[in-house]
């Protein structure tokens, strides 16, 4: 497989979980930072890109987090160096029958993403600690789902044992919304026209950056929109076989792929 051309990168995506995030990590590896600082010396824009909520996405990247992108809620909402670039919420019917839907399988945890907070109301206290304390979100417990105090971006399923019922959900809601699985045994519900490239393209063309010189990096279902979006495609060595198809190439790590731009 040729690799393309990386020194007409401008901007570089990368997903979180099982990209940059691999084998359930939760914290980013030591040299991510200092990598990600020297590519954007040389010019280039990063942003991360994951269904993760913005609090969690700015203490992954503490050092560097007035500095860089963040796609968050799975492009729901873009900000770029602390400015909104934009947002999209949820028709608030279409996300109440989604949670009553889910509210009748009990081997599944709901998590209604605000702007602000992560709204659940577990089953038990694992899925609790499991939030706040795995993967550091900013999290709330409230009686209602369906009535939270801000306005919802997203509708999420967790299912601990790995079985999320996704042919039930595509066939119940994929016609009015978006599901998508998103990795860490997730599946996420979004408007219609959400996806990482939906909110890349918003960021990109803030930024005037074309999506042309635009690499993306990721390994699931809900970064196949982001990899056919741009001009560098790349996929995990891990990511499923039909992500990998997507790619102009395939890495081990995003940090090995990162050290053998900064030498080109």
């Amino acid at each position: 497989m040729q690799i393309p051309d990386l020194s007409k990168v401008r901007l570089i995506a990368s997903d979180l979980d099982g990209t940059l995030l691999l084998n359930g990590a939760q914290t980013l590896r030591p040299e991510t930072c200092g990598l990600i600082e020297q590519l954007m010396a040389r010019g280039v824009v990063f942003v991360a890109a994951s269904g993760r909520q913005l609090a969690n996405l700015r203490r992954l990247f503490a050092p560097i987090a007035d500095k860089i992108g963040f796609l968050c809620e799975n492009g729901g909402s873009a900000y770029y160096q602390n400015k909104k670039i934009h947002q999209e919420w949820m028709n608030e019917g279409l996300a109440a029958e989604i949670i009553d839907a889910g509210l009748r399988m009990p081997d599944l945890e709901i998590a209604v993403s605000g702007q602000q907070y992560s709204y659940i109301c577990p089953h038990t206290p694992d899925f609790y600690g499991y939030m706040k304390d795995t993967i550091d979100f900013d999290v709330a417990v409230i009686p209602d789902l369906k009535h939270p105090p801000e306005p919802i971006l997203k509708v999420s399923m967790h299912a601990a044992a790995g079985d999320w019922h996704e042919d039930y959900w595509q066939a119940h809601f994929g016609s009015r919304c978006k599901v998508v699985s998103s990795g860490n045994n997730w599946i996420d519900f979004m408007p219609s026209c959400v996806n990482k490239a939906y909110g890349l393209g918003k960021l990109a063309d803030a930024l005037g950056i074309p999506l042309e010189n635009v690499m993306a990096l990721g390994d699931n279902d809900n970064d196949r929109e982001m990899l056919e979006a741009v001009g560098i495609p790349v996929s995990m060595d891990s990511a499923k076989r039909e992500i990998r198809e997507l790619a102009a190439f395939t890495t081990d790590t995003v940090e090995n792929l990162f050290a053998r731009m900064l030498k080109l």
